[in-house]
């Protein structure tokens, strides 16, 4: 598979490091378009052809995957109309352009949007695509190769709106994530914690629970239940949180993100 990639910057290299740590291509079959010299040396020490020329790296390229910021998507595609291979499949990862833009801007009907998130820089991200009808089976195939190179969670919508809705879950919900620790840290600390201790633990028992909760299948609701004993401390600590309307606090803002990516995409 040759692959070309337009953009070096942090999730553009996040791709290149999942797809050759991944071996779904080789070094000598990316090239990587990057205006920045500085991260032109950084991504050359990847072993991959690195130019400035958007064009240049879309020669005889399977997959053409944009990962640049979405206020230089359509001048970035427009001047790759006429240049991406025919066969070739456009990958998009610019947040809040809608399919039909990508497609426009590109002038190219074989495109796919992806919506990635921040754990995919170490190759445990998530990430939720929508596929343009033209994509054949074996543009699927080599999607499929690209995004699973960084995240074990891949799931396909039909439409933007769910584009959106995933944007506003696996998307921001990283921050979502880092509040809840930053919180839990700060509890800690203020209670006379030592904040490097309190930081080892709240990690620690943060990344174990998610890591439980994917090997052990159950249902969030009956692993809270096996650590929740009747009158303890966490039963305590639940009624707090609820009486918080932490549950509405969450939902609440998951709501939101998804009406302001709606609103990012008009």
């Amino acid at each position: 598979m040759r692959i070309g990639i337009i953009g070096g910057g942090f999730m553009g290299e996040a791709f290149l490091r999942g797809i050759l740590r991944a071996q779904v291509a080789a070094p000598g079959d990316i090239a990587v378009a990057e205006v920045v010299p500085a991260r032109r040396a950084v991504l050359s020490e990847h072993g991959v052809r690195v130019t400035d020329d958007a064009e240049s790296a879309t020669i005889g390229a399977d997959v053409v995957l944009l990962a640049v910021k979405p206020q230089d998507l359509a001048h970035v595609t427009g001047r790759l109309q006429g240049t991406i291979p025919r066969d070739a499949v456009l990958v998009s990862i610019a947040a809040g352009v809608r399919l039909d833009d990508v497609r426009r801007y590109a002038q190219h009907r074989a495109a796919v949007r992806v919506m990635p998130n921040l754990p995919a820089a170490i190759g445990e991200g998530a990430i939720v695509f929508y596929a343009a009808p033209e994509v054949t089976e074996e543009q699927r195939r080599a999607v499929d190769a690209v995004l699973g190179a960084v995240a074990p969670a891949v799931i396909e919508v039909h439409d933007d709106e769910a584009i959106d809705l995933a944007t506003a879950v696996h998307g921001s919900g990283p921050a979502y994530v880092y509040l809840f620790i930053e919180s839990m840290i700060d509890a800690a600390v203020r209670l006379g914690m030592k904040r490097p201790d309190a930081q080892r633990l709240v990690l620690a028992t943060v990344s174990g629970s998610a890591r439980y909760a994917i090997e052990s299948g159950e249902h969030p609701a009956a692993l809270r239940n096996a650590v929740t004993s009747p009158g303890g401390t966490t039963a305590a600590a639940l009624a707090e949180r609820e009486a918080a309307g932490f549950r509405t606090a969450i939902d609440s803002a998951i709501e939101a993100a998804f009406e302001r990516a709606g609103e990012l995409g008009e």
